[in-house]
Parts: C-alpha cells; sequence; structure tokens
C-alpha cells in the first residue's frame, strides 16, 4: 500500500495567506469599480466594469455590505457606498494638505531643473508662499516662504486668477490693475486686459511672467485642484529671466504643470469628462 506523505503546514499556511490578499484585491478592486462608477451601480454595471462574473461580485458585494463598505438601495437594489467608505473618504480628504503633499515636486522641480519653486495658497491678503525650495546657487529674489503676492502681476497669482471663478478674487485683480502706473498696465494691453489675460493662462495650461513682478525674474506657475475641483494652491518655478525658460512648452513649464496635476490627482481631482481616480 502506498504511503501518503503529510501535507506541509507552511505550504498550507502560505496558500491561505495567498488567498486571503486575493480576496482583499477582490474587494478593492469592486469599490474602486463602484467609485468609477460614480458611487452607485447595479450589480451587472459592477461586475462589466471589474471584468468579473455576476456571481462572484455578488459575493464580494455582500461582504463589504456586512461591513458597512457597501450598501444597497432598497427601491433599485443598486449598490452604492456605504457609511465606513464615507468614512474612510473624510478621514483622507482631511489630510489633502496641498502644502504637505507638494513637498516631493519641490524637490523634484528644484533637482531637475535647477530652479527656485514654492507652493502658495490662498491667503486673505492674497497669494502667499507656504513651501519654498531653492537650487544650490539660489536666484536672490525678496520672496520667502509667508510672502504675499500680487494677483495680476505674478504668475501665481494669475494662475489663481484664471483657473478660479472666485468674484473676490477679480475685485483684487480690478483693484490692482487700477492702482498700477500706466507704464505698468500697457503691460497687458487690450480693452479688457483681466479678460484677456485669463483667456491666455487658460490656454497655455499655466501662467508665465517675465519682469513683470520683479525686474530680472520671470516664472511659471500651475494650479493644484482638490477634489471637488477647486482651486486649492498653486505650484511656482522662478529663475533669472536671462537663463530661465518661461515659454509654457519650454523646459520649465511641462515639468510645472505635469507636477501640479500630479498633486492634483493625488488630492482626488478628476479632470472633466474624465473618470475618479482608482
Amino acid at each position: 500500500m502506498p504511503i501518503s506523505t503529510p501535507a506541509d503546514p507552511s505550504t498550507d499556511s502560505s496558500t491561505k495567506r495567498r488567498q486571503r490578499v486575493q480576496s482583499a484585491e477582490t474587494g478593492m478592486t469592486i469599490l474602486k469599480a463602484l467609485a468609477r462608477l460614480g458611487g452607485a451601480a447595479s450589480l451587472t454595471a459592477i461586475a462589466a466594469e471589474c471584468g468579473e462574473s455576476a456571481a462572484k461580485v455578488h459575493r464580494y458585494l455582500s461582504s463589504l455590505t456586512s461591513e458597512g463598505l457597501v450598501a444597497q438601495h432598497p427601491a433599485t437594489q443598486h449598490y452604492h457606498l456605504g457609511p465606513e467608505a464615507v468614512r474612510i473618504g473624510l478621514a483622507a480628504l482631511r489630510q489633502c494638505d496641498p502644502v504637505r503633499m507638494g513637498e516631493a515636486a519641490l524637490l523634484r522641480l528644484r533637482e531637475s531643473l535647477q530652479v527656485t519653486c514654492f507652493i502658495a495658497v490662498m491667503g486673505n491678503m492674497g497669494p502667499t508662499v507656504m513651501r519654498m525650495e531653492e537650487p544650490s546657487l539660489p536666484v536672490t529674489v525678496n520672496i520667502r516662504p509667508g510672502s504675499v503676492l500680487p494677483v495680476v502681476w505674478s504668475a501665481s497669482g494669475q494662475a489663481f486668477l484664471a483657473f478660479s471663478q472666485d468674484a473676490d478674487l477679480r475685485t483684487r485683480a480690478e483693484a490692482e490693475l487700477a492702482a498700477a502706473p500706466p507704464e505698468q498696465r500697457a503691460l497687458l494691453g487690450g480693452t479688457d486686459p483681466l479678460d484677456a489675460l485669463c483667456q491666455q493662462v487658460r490656454a497655455q495650461g499655466c501662467a508665465t511672467v517675465q519682469d513683470t513682478l520683479l525686474a530680472g525674474i520671470s516664472a511659471i506657475a500651475a494650479p493644484i485642484y482638490d477634489a471637488r475641483g477647486h482651486v486649492a494652491a498653486v505650484l511656482t518655478s522662478l529663475g533669472a529671466s536671462t537663463g530661465f525658460d518661461a515659454r509654457p512648452d519650454g523646459r520649465v513649464g511641462p515639468s510645472v504643470v505635469q507636477e501640479a496635476q500630479a498633486i492634483s490627482v493625488a488630492m482626488g481631482y478628476s479632470a472633466p469628462g474624465q473618470p475618479p481616480q482608482p
């Protein structure tokens, strides 16, 4: 009679661990699919989004429902994100600080481009520099954390103005423009300079200035959006005009825009027409 070999307990334990990990991954895949579908959908739609059978997805939805991560509408039978998922989302949103989440981007821009860069938020007095990084040979500028920048004449302010829908900010910009000397106002030109400025900035995807705020200094700024689609902050790079490429499609502009977009995605933002990020 052949002698059976006892099962290796370590192998059996390893298999069970893999199964648990796979089950957790499947559950997360279903939750992310439900989020991409707008937070509520039928079983059929969720299964199609996941690429799994409806029977399999239904088993996982039952477990997720028992944990409060998913709930089912009694009338439509559609599944939607449950109260525990809402609590998790709110906890994540509370951690969405654009300054903290943008620290790595500032370091990357500083090291890869050797430019001064900072993140500004809109404060009571105007765009306010919060975090700043400078290369080993920094450009001498009178801007430091805590500095308040003008709306019209700084790249940071222009980015806030162009990508925000803030009536108070527009009023502040109009006051700055009216108070500027004629030669400075002439830099914008046009019969409606603020509208023309905003249209240009939006078309470029970023704001660019050359010698308008500080003589000999150029800058590029791009918006950082929060999960609601509001401008939460602005990412800006600057340098001496003699060596700083201030073109929107030049050496610096695309990197600034890409880093700002990456921070926005990390904060839960999805561009209009795009599904929520997983």
